[in-house]
């Protein structure tokens, strides 16, 4: 039987673990998160297979299944470390999307719409930013390897979870990013800091992308960091046609993760039915 506070420093062990791992900051933050959700739920219960299991279902009725097998996923992972193995639960089994939800896919010309308005509001920064993610891919923890000396190179190496990838910078970006470091006096490092120095955080970014929304008439459910790097796959592949070099190019492992990035709007989706004319 474990305590609330006997958790809270299994928590901290799962924690080490996982930067032991080397995992990125982003995926510590959420499985941490994730966990901290589930303990605030278990509350004085006891840590058992059968409070896993409703912890489970209560996720079912409030998040989208993508959503609960991420959190799933976290616990079971913090299971595994702390030795409770046996409480561990299956996943939801989900059926592979045909077409996305046209409500959270951003736009090309939504995107340009953003851009503008961050230049036009004096957010310079956050409009390099954009460009930055949606020009290349990259990952929005990725960011700090964006300095002033992969801009002079033209590519940032990027070294992360063990893996070793070098992403090449358009030069119009590079020329952009070189001018804004010049003004800014960033001579070396990271380019994308506040101004204390210090990165921009994940959450800095996400807020103030999010206060672009409604002088452009954008969804706020379609504006996140991510979603930059899902606008660029669909352009990427538009002109290559090529799935193995966009998941070499984004860094993933699995081109099944690569696959999920193409799935095809709605109304994409309603314009191929249209097209097989079987209606008579």
């Amino acid at each position: 039987m474990c305590g609330k506070s006997e958790l809270k420093m299994m928590i901290r062990r799962f924690e080490i673990v996982l930067k032991e791992e080397e995992r990125s900051q982003g995926t510590i933050e959420k499985y941490v998160r994730d966990v901290e959700q589930f303990v605030e739920w278990l509350d004085e219960k006891p840590l058992t297979k059968i409070n896993v299991f409703l912890w489970k279902e209560d996720l079912v009725s409030m998040y989208q299944p993508i959503t609960v097998n991420g959190k799933v996923a976290a616990l079971n992972r913090f299971l595994e470390i702390v030795g409770k193995r046996e409480f561990k639960v299956k996943s939801l089994k989900v059926q592979r999307r045909v077409f996305r939800d046209a409500k959270k896919e951003l736009t090309k010309g939504e995107y340009e719409k953003l851009v503008g308005e961050a230049i036009r509001s004096g957010q310079e920064r956050l409009a390099l930013l954009m460009e930055t993610i949606c020009a290349t891919g990259i990952r929005v923890s990725e960011l700090q390897y964006v300095t002033m000396k992969a801009v002079r190179d033209g590519k940032a190496e990027i070294n992360m979870k063990g893996k070793v990838r070098v992403i090449l910078l358009p030069g119009k970006l590079c020329r952009k990013l070189m001018k804004y470091g010049k003004k800014h006096h960033i001579r070396e490092g990271q380019i994308f800091i506040t101004r204390n120095g210090t990165a921009m955080s994940r959450k800095q970014i996400w807020t103030e992308m999010k206060r672009l929304c409604t002088a452009v008439g954008v969804e706020a459910t379609k504006v996140f960091p991510h979603n930059l790097r899902h606008l660029f796959a669909r352009c990427f592949y538009k002109v290559c046609h090529d799935v193995v070099r966009l998941a070499d190019v984004l860094g993933h492992s699995s081109i099944n993760t690569t696959r999920i990035y193409l799935i095809s709007s709605g109304l994409e989706h309603a314009r191929t039915l249209e097209q097989l004319e079987l209606i008579l």
